[in-house]
């Protein structure tokens, strides 16, 4: 075991997988990624499966998500990468074929591939479509169709592993900031990160903090000064999205009988589905939840951070939630 950054665990989880299961192919569109460690260990799928496995796609998100569902009919399991800001293009195949196929079929076609929707962060310097941040809500919404969020290499490479393994597709939702997440301990083996299971990352009784990448790097920064607060923190970072983890979320509300919600994701986006599910089983919670304005995302880099739920806003919103 060795500590490893993002880039590298969760690719690392491919060519495992790709190792032992021939049928596991990789598209990229424009490159097939690259990975190194500082000791000098190299993943080069390209060069370690050559280009049958390994597809250099072109910018086409309908063809590169409809090969991968008529490649899985086929017996093939194709993980395949499109960039953040295109996720749309490729939501009527997913919906209609790869959600629903399998059941309309009573099993006979499999639909199941790994769609990675990477790039995009809160960021300076690019905008609009270039920052978009909550796409998970919407594929949230498609029967049979599961969503995980990685926020550190650790889930990054089991939730990999256990996305490829799924009988299911799955979105593997990977927003770029979670690339300046420092280093931690990988195990160099196969490992599964369950999907549908949520991690308790910290205990408290005071207050209830929930969630997911990118949000979940802010919420680190955040933590230590809400201790200083003198709020004890239970913060849960989903992980998954679908399935969600009410067990514990709701179990962590009962306890604290405060829930705050952070994402990135604009108004009306998936803190909505957590806040609602939580009020369900827990009478009188007092809720309440931090997103990114229901604007497009500037390219300016001090409007952004302005306009992101970053650590201030955190300590804030969490104080704030002790005086109701």
């Amino acid at each position: 075991m060795a500590k490893k950054p993002f880039s590298y665990a969760w690719l690392e989880g491919v060519a495992q997988e790709m190792r032992t299961n021939k049928n596991v192919c990789y598209v990229g569109q424009l490159n097939i990624p690259t990975a190194t460690l500082p000791t000098g260990e190299v993943i080069d799928l390209a060069k370690e499966f050559g280009t049958v496995r390994t597809v250099r796609a072109p910018i086409d998100e309908d063809l590169n998500v409809n090969m991968s569902i008529g490649a899985a009919m086929a017996g093939l399991k194709m993980v395949t990468a499109i960039p953040s800001m295109v996720p749309w293009w490729g939501m009527e195949f997913i919906a209609n074929q790869a959600g629903s196929l399998r059941l309309m079929t009573g099993g006979q076609a499999n639909t199941s591939f790994v769609l990675i929707v990477q790039g995009a962060s809160r960021v300076g310097g690019p905008a609009a479509q270039h920052v978009i941040v909550g796409a998970e809500a919407a594929y949230a919404t498609l029967p049979g169709i599961k969503v995980v969020v990685p926020s550190d290499a650790y889930n990054g490479k089991g939730l990999m592993i256990a996305a490829i393994r799924d009988p299911d597709p799955v979105m593997y939702i990977q927003y770029s900031e979670v690339g300046s997440v420092a280093p931690v301990e990988v195990p160099d083996e196969a490992y599964v990160v369950p999907i549908g299971k949520a991690v308790v990352r910290q205990e408290g009784k005071d207050l209830t903090i929930i969630s997911w990448a990118p949000a979940t790097v802010d919420v680190a920064k955040a933590l230590p000064e809400i201790d200083k607060a003198g709020i004890k923190v239970d913060y849960i970072d989903l992980q998954s999205i679908k399935p969600l983890d009410t067990a514990t979320i709701i179990a962590s509300a009962k306890k604290t009988g405060r829930v705050l919600v952070v994402e990135h994701g604009p108004y009306g986006g998936f803190s909505h589905t957590v806040i609602s599910e939580i009020a369900q089983a827990v009478p009188g919670i007092k809720a309440r939840n931090i997103t990114f304005p229901d604007a497009p995302g500037p390219g300016s880099k001090e409007m952004i951070e302005w306009m992101r739920p970053d650590a201030p806003k955190i300590l804030d919103a969490a104080v704030k939630m002790m005086k109701i």
